[in-house]
């Protein structure tokens, strides 16, 4: 810990003194090593928050269901292009047939909202979610477009899981991640309610949300009350989860460092595997393997490698192989915009200009 971690510790204190914030976490391994972990703010009025605190965010856990697909792989469960119909037949109704893990990954699968008769009430029933998934018709054939696949990404990876190793990714989160790496109750899917009092409280800031019709707007506008709610976090709903900022870095670094994949299979993870229009938001996509390609902010010359999601509300977490860095930004305040994480990001990119 040095000088960058005083730099970012000033700037967290900023965004929380002068009220644009209320807590936030940030995290960052650079070859390995812990170099920043920095806390401000509350958890809730009254409690600090402090970095052990987990932080419902969003899409970053994406990052998590992401990784966890590729140790399927990695481990001899699944294969990228083996037919998800292998595992999951029923998924082959309505010209799903041809659908590989793959086109799950890179977004393409065609299903990137859920059936209408699936509501957040609904969500915590895997059986009734995935029945509905595997019954819908793509809004185009498997491996033809991309389009961002906001909640349904989680179910079709957990269900496709499920079948290949009988387990549910709340449970091979903590038998593969959590407890080899040391960070249990860091990262979570279905969280025990035993630790549900210790989470952080979102708050929301009213604000315009930008639109996606292909989604319904629970699916496209992240809400307090729903990353609030106890039957939510006790729940298996593998394209949002429970975080804190050091614990999806140090997933990241284990992946940059080998811990959790080979070097070659990093190679694959995060090479540029789909590119095209993203057929629910309209801006230019470049998958790799359940990643997008690409620090946010990032200018062009920069030409970025770094992979991960950003999460609703304005959360984001990223492994940059080409600079041995892994980063995660976490916050209880939603706003639709990532300009904390970009203000932060700034200020990691200046010191790895100043030491590469």
């Amino acid at each position: 810990m040095g000088e960058l971690q005083d730099r970012i510790q000033r700037r967290l204190d900023t965004l929380v003194g002068t009220g644009a914030e209320t807590g936030l976490q940030v995290a960052v391994y650079e070859d390995g090593a812990l170099i920043v972990d920095a806390v401000a703010g509350t958890a809730e009025p009254g409690r600090p928050l402090t970095s052990g605190t987990p932080i419902f965010s969003f899409s970053t856990a994406k990052n998590v269901a992401a990784t966890l697909a590729h140790l399927l792989v990695a481990r001899g469960f699944l294969d990228y292009d083996s037919p998800v119909t292998d595992l999951w037949p029923e998924f082959g109704a309505h010209g799903k047939a041809t659908a590989t893990l793959r086109h799950v990954l890179t977004h393409t699968v065609g299903l990137p909202a859920m059936p209408r008769e699936i509501t957040p009430r609904e969500l915590p029933d895997w059986s009734r979610v995935c029945e509905s998934l595997a019954a819908a018709e793509p809004r185009w054939p498997p491996g033809t477009a991309t389009g961002y696949h906001s909640f349904t990404f989680g179910y079709l990876v957990g269900e496709l899981a499920r079948r290949a190793t009988g387990r549910s990714m709340s449970e091979l989160l903590r038998e593969w991640i959590t407890v080899p790496l040391g960070i249990e109750g860091q990262l979570y899917f279905a969280a025990p309610e035993e630790v549900l009092a210790g989470f952080a409280r979102l708050e929301q800031q009213a604000s315009h949300w930008p639109a996606a019709p292909i989604l319904a707007p629970w699916e496209s506008r992240p809400s307090a009350d729903f990353g609030n709610t106890d039957t939510i976090l006790r729940a298996d709903i593998p394209s949002v989860g429970t975080a804190t900022a050091h614990g999806l870095a140090a997933m990241y670094n284990a992946v940059l460092q080998g811990t959790l994949v080979d070097s070659a299979r990093l190679t694959e993870l995060s090479a540029l595997a789909f590119e095209g229009t993203d057929q629910v938001f309209g801006n230019p996509a470049r998958m790799a393997l359940g990643f997008p390609l690409g620090r946010i902010g990032a200018p062009a010359e920069e030409n970025s490698a770094a992979f991960g999601w950003p999460g609703g509300g304005g959360s984001y977490a990223y492994a940059d192989p080409a600079r041995g860095v892994a980063f995660a930004l976490t916050k209880t305040r939603l706003v639709p915009n990532f300009d904390t994480a970009l203000s932060v990001t700034a200020i990691l990119a200046d010191h790895l200009s100043g030491t590469r």
